[in-house]
């Protein structure tokens, strides 16, 4: 079984992916919707929010859990691995979604002007710019923090007028720099992913976070072949730990298909 772990309904944006490429597995979604957003909170908190999520996501069964969420993948993952990991759940693991973004980046020798959005807190980590160094130092990273953005999607105001202000406003800093691709730093913004390509233009590449940390998951999955004994029937159970309704209601329309049944998470 695998956990997806997000601050609140961003996460769907990449739970959706995996059940699209990789629907033979059993996933456990936890969204910690009732202290999103983690973006304006302290790494020490962030990392310890992070830790309760993985220590929900492992007493229920699952055996990898995936951080879909930047800000937990910028402040926590490197510590839950290094430290967390090898005294209280050796043999299980936890993964993050910068890394797969920035392969995609990088991978493309033409891209020599990166943007980076984010959660105040995800920018001034620095964590995308210092993972794109390790593997191009010709690259040039500007980031932008967008606080206002997770909010706007976790209350519904995809499309809204007042939303598409803000955006122009947070993005015209990035355009100004002539970026030639843009990475969208917190997967809640995979929901404002067409308002964001028109804004940028058509000169800027604008990666789908999604499929990238789905294609990057098979590509884990079939180095570490232990998790093959872990297929299951495509059953997925969700978790919040705040209003089960407003996430059932706001978590279908994200997925895109019908949530059965939501159940409240204690951490």
């Amino acid at each position: 079984m695998i956990g997806v772990f997000d601050s609140g309904l961003g996460g769907l944006s990449i739970l959706k992916y995996f059940l699209k490429r990789l629907p033979e597995h059993d996933y456990i979604y936890l969204g910690d919707s009732a202290r999103v957003p983690y973006g304006s909170k302290s790494g020490k908190v962030v990392f310890s929010y992070t830790c309760q999520a993985v220590d929900f996501l492992f007493a229920k069964g699952c055996k990898l859990v995936i951080l879909a969420c930047n800000t937990a993948s910028a402040q926590a993952l490197r510590k839950i691995q290094q430290e967390y990991l090898p005294g209280k759940y050796p043999g299980k693991n936890v993964i993050g979604v910068i890394r797969p973004l920035v392969e995609a980046v990088s991978s493309d020798e033409k891209i020599k002007r990166v943007g980076v959005i984010g959660t105040r807190t995800t920018i001034e980590s620095g964590a995308y710019e210092e993972e794109l160094k390790k593997l191009n130092l010709e690259i040039k990273v500007f980031g932008q923090a967008t606080p206002l953005l997770v909010p706007l999607v976790e209350e519904g105001w995809i499309g809204k007028r007042e939303t598409k202000m803000i955006l122009k406003k947070y993005l015209r800093p990035l355009k100004e720099k002539k970026i030639e691709a843009l990475i969208l730093g917190c997967t809640h913004y995979h929901f404002l992913i067409k308002e964001i390509e028109a804004v940028m233009g058509k000169n800027c590449k604008i990666y789908n976070p999604g499929e990238i940390v789905a294609l990057s998951l098979m590509n884990y999955l079939s180095r570490h072949r232990e998790y093959e004994e872990e297929l299951g029937r495509g059953e997925v159970k969700f978790y919040t730990t705040d209003s089960m309704e407003k996430f059932k209601d706001s978590g279908e329309r994200f997925l895109g298909r019908n949530i059965d049944d939501v159940e409240k998470a204690r951490l």
